[in-house]
């Protein structure tokens, strides 16, 4: 499996890159439906993480977003820049798993499964889910903004700390 070993960076979209409230419609696409005139858009905390990451240049990512149940690996990756984009190593989710099942385990387990089955030397999960995170999990996790993200104050200070701490 591609990324065995390694640092690896768990990748949530929504509430993480940008807003809670992201919806599909088969014509647009995802879209944001927020208050108008708050400035919310679609990954608009991608710069910011890219920033967070350049002191880590071995940092892979893999996408532990729903994203990926609706579009793939390959087409998900492509809503990130370019630079992280180019990290994208996989996904929690994988064409070897059931749809049903894996829906149904908390993002915590999902990661958790991944971790085991890649097996990196050091890893984080950046998401606004935090329901049911197995204990051995917590420490390496990292509970976003349900509107701002990874850009709010004390969310983003924890960050910076932990990517120190994990990659540094």
């Amino acid at each position: 499996m591609k990324g065995t070993g390694g640092h690896v960076l768990y990748l949530d979209f929504d509430d993480t890159v940008h807003h809670e409230n992201c919806l599909w419609h088969p014509r647009v696409g995802p879209y944001l439906s927020v208050p108008e005139g708050k400035g919310y858009v679609l990954f608009q905390h991608a710069e910011l993480l890219e920033q967070l990451l350049l002191p880590y240049p071995d940092v892979q990512i893999v996408l532990s977003t729903a994203w990926v149940l609706r579009y793939g690996q390959s087409k998900t990756a492509k809503f990130l820049r370019p630079s992280l984009r180019a990290r994208v190593i996989g996904a929690t989710f994988h064409s070897q798993t059931n749809d049903h099942v894996f829906e149904a385990k908390s993002r915590g387990l999902q990661v958790l499964e991944d971790v085991l089955r890649r097996r990196p030397n050091a890893w984080l999960a950046i998401d606004d889910n935090d329901k049911d995170w197995p204990e051995e999990a917590l420490g390496e996790f990292i509970k976003t903004h349900e509107h701002d993200g990874i850009s709010e104050s004390d969310v983003l200070d924890r960050l910076k700390q932990k990517l120190s701490q994990t990659f540094g």
